[in-house]
């Protein structure tokens, strides 16, 4: 592809812009090491990195001229022993703004040039070091804010499903060439590809692409967060909830109903498992315009939460009543199966700090997932976490197991579940193998954009760049 001249050395810092105590500078290419020795000046008297074994480190000057720049490290890996496959270095100096400015002048000055975004990641992809999805998993891995989104990123780039993508793969290339190969010999009227065990075989297959398409349910939520939306009607604590739980006063509280007129969202970390909080408006019939807006956008969050929070106070709300209140909301949420609100609804009873809690317990014991809290007292938070966590899902969560976390391998996954159900229709239906052959090829191309062994130029630009520069 057009930005990957291989030809070309890159370079580019790897740790982040900005003051720190040490920076580092990656050299990749046939003449990386042969660049940084143009201007790196060893402690060892004579020696030379192009006489470095890979995987060693040394120390030096940078010579800037005859002046003496910065005192470093240097790493050399080569290739093919290395992240990227080729030769690479890695200078480690001081972390001046100046420093590594001014060594990267030098490093072009000599021949490299500046690596573009994500292109060291790339040359490991064509380089064969990782395949397409473990190539993204380091982006992800980059990005991970918690505990369980790492693991399944790290999980992904050790290989994690790309594995069994290849395996299904190699399954579906052996079905079409049974079955190209009876094109071949049509005249004759062989058949190669027993037609029952083809279907059981192409079921089977259909059964492992389901359950992988069926775990990015969780992996997508796991990757960018679990949406939680805090409902009820006006005045029950809403707003007092948000802000105990992300300890800010990020949303305004009064006593005036009707304050919060649009959602509010912050992020929150439970047990390494990120929730997205978002604060709604009050649920009521109201003639105000802007505030009735605010209550559309209320049943449209509560339509794609994965769990909801809904407040009540127990003072002036009664079991019958809130009956009524749910059923009401889930007559005007966007949902095909309105009692899957169930599942993932927490009650909560808040300012249980003003009545009798033994009292409201006993009156509202058929409403499942029932908890009683002071938002404003702070009191039984911890409970109303370990429901979150619970109804959640993510318990469910197995990080040894296959799981997909990217909406572009979702969609390959979904197009070739589409194009297997076809082969089984086609089968059933008794069609012409060469229509069942293009199905099947369409399937196997699908599989192989997750990990690369089909690719675009136009995938790969809109992949990689979205990677930082010096990953």
């Amino acid at each position: 592809m057009n930005r990957f001249q291989k030809d070309e050395t890159i370079c580019a810092l790897i740790t982040p812009p900005g003051a720190g105590a040490v920076g580092v500078i990656r050299i990749s290419g046939s003449k990386a090491i042969a660049i940084v020795d143009a201007v790196f000046e060893s402690a060892k008297s004579g020696f030379r990195l192009s006489e470095a074994k890979t995987q060693t480190v040394h120390f030096g000057k940078i010579m800037d001229g005859s002046a003496v720049l910065d005192e470093v490290l240097v790493t050399v890996f080569r290739a093919p022993h290395s992240y990227t496959g080729e030769d690479v270095a890695e200078i480690s100096c001081h972390g001046s703004a100046y420093i590594r400015q001014r060594l990267l002048e030098m490093l072009q000055s000599k021949g490299a040039v500046m690596a573009k975004p994500g292109e060291f990641t790339l040359r490991a992809f064509l380089n064969g070091k990782l395949d397409l999805s473990q190539a993204e998993a380091v982006a992800d891995i980059i990005a991970a804010e918690n505990k369980s989104s790492l693991q399944a990123a790290m999980q992904q780039m050790r290989g994690g499903y790309s594995g069994e993508i290849k395996t299904l793969r190699e399954e579906l290339i052996r079905f079409a060439a049974l079955i190209e190969l009876e094109l071949d010999f049509g005249e004759e009227d062989v058949e190669f590809a027993d037609r029952n065990e083809l279907k059981s075989n192409v079921e089977t297959l259909l059964t492992r692409v389901r359950k992988l398409l069926k775990s990015f349910e969780l992996g997508n939520i796991l990757k960018n967060g679990i949406p939680v939306v805090i409902a009820g009607k006006p005045n029950v604590g809403k707003s007092t909830l948000l802000n105990t739980l992300i300890n800010e006063e990020r949303a305004i509280v009064s006593d005036i109903a009707g304050t919060t007129r649009d959602t509010i969202e912050e992020e929150f970390n439970i047990n390494g498992i990120r929730f997205r909080f978002i604060d709604t408006a009050g649920i009521r019939a109201t003639d105000d315009t802007i505030e009735s807006i605010g209550v559309e956008r209320t049943l449209q969050k509560v339509s794609e939460a994965a769990v909801i929070l809904y407040l009540f106070d127990p003072r002036e709300t009664t079991a019958a009543s809130l009956k009524h209140e749910l059923d009401e909301l889930k007559s005007k949420l966007n949902l095909k199966d309105k009692s899957a609100a169930d599942s993932h609804l927490i009650l909560i009873a808040n300012k249980s700090d003003l009545f009798d809690e033994a009292m409201i317990e006993k009156e509202y014991a058929s409403f499942p997932s029932l908890v009683l809290i002071s938002a404003k007292r702070k009191t039984h938070l911890e409970q109303l976490k370990e429901k979150l966590l619970a109804v959640s899902g993510i318990d469910k969560i197995n990080l040894q197991e296959s799981l997909v976390t990217n909406a572009r391998h979702a969609q390959s996954l979904k197009s070739a579940e589409e194009a297997l159900h076809k082969v089984l229709a086609g089968l059933d239906a008794g069609i012409s193998n060469d229509l069942i052959a293009s199905d099947i090829r369409y399937a196997i191309s699908q599989l192989g954009e997750i990990t690369g062994q089909v690719s675009s130029d136009t995938l790969l630009e809109f992949i990689f760049s979205k990677f930082c520069i010096g990953k």
